[in-house]
């Protein structure tokens, strides 16, 4: 689809949205695993992305709020790694809440919220560009883990990703890695990098932020199958399954599943995938980090970490990373 340009003059939206045949393919690929799965960007529909706002404001989620601090204290050495004019990338861009605690601070060229929810993605840019008249919002809906880019031209100037909430930690290490390499190709030998990190913790306290008292999380996960239902016209009912969210400690990693209650058949795009009473379906892993670990996995993908900012309590961390020079 052609670029759209909103009612506002400094907004631009194109729509990239993958094909409903590439969307089936690829959520049968994972239903018909051994381990059922689904990717975790599938949690993005419309309703999905407001939910998930509503969780960064939960009490039991500390990650937003260790976040949100780090941006603010540390938004003027940020910009200055950044660089003045640049464009300003966000994979999985959501509300572009965080970004505009450095719009000030970093002053753009251009930022490039990426989202995979077109609805969400159009309000959102719509909502950023009359909030900040100066800013000239590129918004593109795509898969970003799919090359966008080929069929975009973005603006002019040194590119900076911004991936902030930990997001990188959703990735298995071997496919974060990739993802890592795949950026390089985006930002090119004289761009940045910045990337928010979830540290290592209290199970407690983990266990805490993803099954929160008011059930958020528990919804959010649920919501999964709304999506893959209105995707590819199959008959989950969330009924059928209960929200399960535990820390894996050999692995470090959060994870979340959505385990059948009883036996059971769901049919997808003419395809019946059976559950076993207690089977799960797993929906997304939350990989935590040491900062010497997040360090030898940049540097594996090429990038060496430049500077590290944290919160007053250490639970999070931003790093601004470049390309490294042979």
């Amino acid at each position: 689809m052609p670029a759209i340009a909103p009612e506002i003059s400094n907004v631009i939206f194109e729509d990239h949205q993958p094909t409903v045949g590439d969307v089936r393919a690829d959520l049968l690929d994972g239903l018909q695993r051994e381990q059922k799965q689904i990717n975790p960007k599938y949690f993005y529909d419309a309703r999905g992305s407001v939910l998930f706002e509503q969780i960064t404001q939960l009490d039991e989620y500390y990650l937003t709020r260790a976040e949100r601090s780090i941006l603010v204290n540390h938004a003027n050495e940020i910009a200055r790694c950044c660089g003045a004019h640049c464009v300003l990338i966000e994979p999985g861009s959501g509300s572009s809440e965080k970004v505009r605690l450095l719009l000030d601070a970093v002053r753009p060229a251009a930022y490039v919220p990426l989202d995979i929810s077109a609805e969400f993605l159009y309000a959102s840019a719509h909502k950023l560009g009359g909030e900040f008249p100066w800013l000239q919002v590129h918004s593109i809906c795509a898969d970003f883990s799919e090359p966008w880019q080929e069929r975009t031209k973005l603006p002019s100037g040194r590119r900076v990703v911004f991936y902030p909430g930990s997001t990188i930690g959703n990735m298995e290490p071997d496919a974060a890695r990739e993802f890592l390499v795949g950026l390089r190709r985006w930002i090119g030998a004289d761009g940045g990098l910045l990337v928010g990190v979830d540290l290592h913790k209290s199970a407690h306290l983990l266990h805490a932020a993803y099954n929160d008292a008011k059930g958020v999380t528990a919804e959010f996960n649920h919501n999964i199958l709304t999506t893959v239902n209105s995707l590819t016209g199959a008959n989950f009912k969330h009924s059928g399954f209960f929200h399960r969210a535990f820390y894996n400690r050999q692995h470090r990693r959060i994870e979340m599943h959505l385990v059948s209650k009883e036996a059971q058949t769901v049919e997808i795009n003419g395809r019946v995938i059976e559950f076993r009473a207690g089977e799960s379906l797993h929906t997304e892993n939350s990989y935590k980090y040491s900062v010497e670990a997040f360090r030898a996995l940049v540097g594996s993908a090429g990038f060496t970490l430049e500077q590290s900012w944290f919160d007053e309590a250490g639970l999070f961390s931003f790093h601004y990373m470049t390309v490294s020079r042979d």
